[in-house]
């Protein structure tokens, strides 16, 4: 009996030990940061004293009790030496590069959002059920028949730290007969007057029917091709989009549905209304926490950044940036 009682505790031991796991993948996911610290040391089985320890072989010191703080939410870890310690953390406690780092960028986007008035999760969702309609009344499916093989984006920022517009040049492919146009859609920042905002058919197309609603900011533009496309061929068009109807812009964001090709997107900015940092970041969607943050340095002489995205996946990617107060 002694052994059957060995092999009960030794199996629910190991029960135990695939929940802690489970809900430590769990937290690592969607955090927030203190939660997610918490666990993995639980799961580690290791004493705050033994954490403290194995810091100090990196070379970082953080004392018992400011380790206690972060895992209790009382305290975060925001200075160098301190985010030092998080990077060591990921290592001593066997957990995925940048989990902790990231689960702080998203807790820091979250407030730093909410203290600038950007967009909230249910403005973006508010604004999708719009966008629907606009489509709706356009009679254009979200899927428009048109596969993205590559979309270049220019955004510029004026000096008033506005939207000023953008330009985008897109290459496509049909998958199927008879697709004879693209319809744009241009979320302005929170005041943005979409009534104010025009469109410019640029080149390979001319504008149709326009919609928008001025509530969300949200505007659908039809651009018309020069011919019917068969499935299987390709086609080039660019427009552009003026705006400059709203407040300070703080990001740019595009969202993609079907996985498709190569992304780019360069915002330039005013030279004499410069932020001091910017960083690109990716969702899974507007209800996902933001993850892939990577700060972004601003080329001196054209005052631009941009990213690359060589294959999109569902979701949206875009760049950030703050202002000086």
């Amino acid at each position: 009996m002694p052994h059957a009682t060995q092999h009960a505790d030794t199996a629910a031991d190991a029960a135990e030990d695939v929940a802690a796991a489970a809900e430590l993948d769990t937290v690592l996911q969607g955090g927030p940061f203190h939660v997610a610290l918490r666990a993995a040391i639980a799961a580690r089985g290791l004493p705050l004293q033994r954490v403290q320890h194995h810091l100090s072989r990196y070379g970082v010191k953080v004392g018992v009790t400011s380790l206690s703080y972060w895992q209790q939410g009382a305290r975060r870890p925001q200075r160098p030496e301190s985010l030092r310690a998080v990077r060591a953390l990921e290592e001593i406690l066997q957990l995925p590069e940048e989990s902790l780092i990231r689960l702080l960028s998203d807790t820091d986007e979250r407030v730093s959002a909410r203290r600038r008035g950007a967009r909230s999760y249910r403005a973006l969702v508010e604004a999708s059920g719009v966008l629907e309609r606009l489509l709706a009344e356009l009679d254009t499916p979200l899927d428009g028949g048109l596969h993205m093989l590559g979309h270049h984006e220019h955004v510029r920022i004026g000096a008033g730290r506005e939207l000023m517009g953008c330009e985008s040049h897109h290459i496509v492919r049909a998958h199927r007969e008879g697709v004879d146009r693209f319809v744009a859609v241009h979320h302005g920042d929170p005041g943005c007057a979409p009534e104010r905002v025009r469109v410019h058919a640029l080149e390979n197309c001319r504008t149709g029917r326009i919609r928008w609603h001025h509530e969300t900011g949200v505007l659908v533009a039809e651009l018309l091709f020069d011919t019917r496309l068969r499935a299987g061929d390709t086609y080039l068009f660019r427009y552009g989009v003026e705006d400059g109807t709203a407040g300070a812009s703080r990001e740019y964001v595009r969202g993609f549905g079907p996985a498709g090709g190569q992304y780019a997107l360069q915002v330039r900015f005013a030279e004499n209304a410069l932020p001091v940092r910017c960083h690109r970041f990716t969702q899974q969607s507007a209800a996902a926490p933001r993850s892939g943050r990577q700060e972004l340095p601003l080329t001196d002489r054209h005052h631009s950044v941009h990213l690359v995205e060589p294959r999109v996946r569902s979701g949206i990617v875009g760049i950030g940036w703050d202002w000086e107060s």
